[in-house]
């Protein structure tokens, strides 16, 4: 039976991907080593506030590094770029923003525009 991928695993994954070392991560993220170091080994879940703060340091998703989303069935793009980005660019960058306004929604921190 196969392993199934854990946030761990996957945001593990993320770091090695961007190249990072997990002091540097936590550099970018604002999230201690230590703590970096024990939610990467599944040893302590990530709090909400944690993922969306490594999620923008590694520059992806909340849904990359949980494997689930709650705006990812709602995006849908009809964008033009100007800059040559592709549909799925826009899609990625548009999905942080959704997901952070849906975090933020769900502590009760309403939005400012």
């Amino acid at each position: 039976m196969a392993q199934q991928t854990t946030s761990a695993d996957r945001i593990a994954e993320a770091r090695e991907a961007a190249q990072l070392t997990q002091r540097q991560l936590a550099a970018r993220s604002g999230i201690a080593q230590a703590t970096l170091s024990r939610i990467e080994q599944g040893l302590r879940p990530a709090k909400m506030g944690e993922i969306v703060a490594l999620a923008w340091a590694l520059g992806c998703t909340v849904d990359e590094l949980t494997g689930s989303s709650v705006v990812k069935g709602r995006l849908e793009c009809a964008a033009r770029a100007t800059d040559q980005s592709g549909m799925e660019t826009m899609r990625r960058e548009l999905s942080h923003y959704l997901e952070l306004d849906a975090y933020l929604e769900d502590q009760g921190i309403p939005s400012q525009i």
